[in-house]
C-alpha cells in the first residue's frame, strides 16, 4: 500500500465532517474490524465524526462477543443516517451486492472490500476492491499500518479475527498479503480476550438447529445438502455449513435456512479452485440474490408466502442439476449406523 493510495482515500471522505460506514447486512467478524478500524483511520486522519451501521441482526454467539469486546460500536441503519451531508463508506461489501444495505442507488464515496467487482461500485469516488485477498480486514491492516497510525489492541484483535475466520486461519483462500497482515497483527491482539470471544457459549437452541438440520440432511456422492428449517438467525446456515464440511468425504456444502421472509443459502467448498460463487448465482439465479467466490458463498431467496422447505427442494434440484446427479440417484443420510 503507498502513501499516494491512502491520500486518494482520504481525500475522497474529506468533504463532510460526517461519515457513515456501512457493512453488509448481518455482519460477520471481517465486517465488523473492517468497520471499526476505517472509523480509527478517518478519525486520526480527518476532522469527522463516524457512525457504524448495519442492517439485518448480529446472531452468532461469537459476533456477539466481538461486538460486546468492542463495546457495541455499531447501530441498526436507519434511513435518516442517509441525510446530507454525509460521505458514506461501504466496507466487506459493495452497492448493489445482494448483502449490501444499500437497497437503492446513492452517492458512495468508499467502497473497500475483497469480493469480485460489482459494477455499481465504479460510481463511487474510491474503490479498494481486492478479489486476490482472503478478507477485507487485511486491506484495512495495510492502509493503517501505511498510515503509521497506533493501533489499539482491540482494533487489532478485531482485525486478526476478521482474517482468521473469513480464510479459517490462513488455509480458506488466505495469501501472501493475509499471511503478513495476520504477522503483523498477531503481537498486537488481546489473546485471552480472542479466546473467549470463539468459545462463546451457545444456547440450547443451537444444539437442537444442529440435530435437526443433521436428521434433514441428504449425501449425494460429494455433495452434502442441508435444510435447517426456521433459524433465529441468519448467519446459523453459514456457521452449520462450515461444521458439515468437516464430514469426511463431502467436497460441496450447500445449507439451506428460513429467516423471517427469506430463505438463506449457503455454499462452502473444499476444492482448490473454487467455484462456490459460481454455484450460487447457478442455483438461485433470478429467485434472489447471491454472490461468493472461491470456496464460500451464499444468496437469499424472499418467501412471499411460500413454504420455504418446498422452495429448498427447488434449489435442491437445481444443486443436483449443476453437478449432474440425476434426482433418481439414491442419496444417504448421515443417521445411518455404519456410515
Amino acid at each position: 500500500m503507498t502513501i499516494e493510495r491512502l491520500d486518494t482515500l482520504l481525500a475522497a471522505i474529506s468533504h463532510t465532517e460526517r461519515v457513515l460506514i456501512l457493512t453488509h447486512n448481518d455482519p460477520d467478524p471481517d465486517a465488523i474490524g473492517s468497520a471499526v478500524s476505517l472509523r480509527h483511520l478517518l478519525v486520526n486522519r480527518l476532522n469527522v465524526t463516524v457512525k457504524i451501521a448495519y442492517r439485518g441482526i448480529i446472531g452468532r454467539a461469537e459476533n456477539k462477543a466481538l461486538v460486546r469486546y468492542l463495546d457495541h460500536p455499531l447501530q441498526q441503519f436507519s434511513r435518516a443516517d442517509l441525510v446530507p451531508p454525509v460521505g458514506i463508506a461501504v466496507v466487506d461489501t459493495q452497492p448493489g451486492a445482494g448483502n449490501s444495505p444499500l437497497r437503492q442507488p446513492i452517492d458512495v464515496a468508499l467502497v473497500i472490500d475483497h469480493h469480485p467487482w460489482h459494477s455499481e461500485t465504479t460510481s463511487a469516488r474510491f474503490a479498494e476492491v481486492r478479489s486476490d485477498v482472503g478478507a477485507t480486514s487485511t486491506i484495512l491492516t495495510e492502509y493503517l499500518q501505511t498510515a503509521g497510525i497506533e493501533l489499539p489492541t482491540p482494533i487489532a484483535t478485531a482485525l486478526f479475527y476478521g482474517i482468521k475466520t473469513d480464510t479459517m486461519g490462513l488455509g480458506r483462500s488466505g495469501t501472501i498479503a493475509d499471511a503478513e497482515a495476520y504477522s503483523f497483527l498477531l503481537p498486537r491482539i488481546d489473546s485471552r480476550a480472542l479466546f473467549e470471544i470463539e468459545r462463546a457459549q451457545v444456547p440450547a437452541d443451537y444444539f437442537k438447529s444442529l440435530v435437526n438440520t443433521v436428521r434433514a440432511t441428504r449425501i449425494y456422492r460429494d455433495v452434502l445438502i442441508a435444510y435447517i428449517g426456521w433459524m433465529k438467525y441468519p448467519d446459523l446456515a453459514a456457521e452449520i455449513a462450515d461444521w458439515l464440511l468437516r464430514l469426511k468425504g463431502i467436497q460441496w456444502v450447500v445449507c439451506l435456512g428460513a429467516h423471517k421472509d427469506n430463505l438463506i443459502v449457503a455454499i462452502r467448498s473444499r476444492h482448490q479452485r473454487g467455484g462456490a460463487g459460481r454455484l450460487a448465482q447457478t442455483i438461485i439465479g433470478s429467485l434472489g440474490t447471491a454472490g461468493g467466490h472461491g470456496t464460500m458463498a451464499g444468496g437469499q431467496v424472499r418467501l412471499d408466502g411460500r413454504d420455504p422447505e418446498i422452495l429448498s427442494r427447488q434449489i435442491n434440484q437445481a444443486v443436483l442439476a449443476y453437478f449432474n446427479i440425476s434426482p433418481e440417484e439414491t442419496s444417504r443420510s448421515l443417521l445411518i449406523e455404519g456410515e
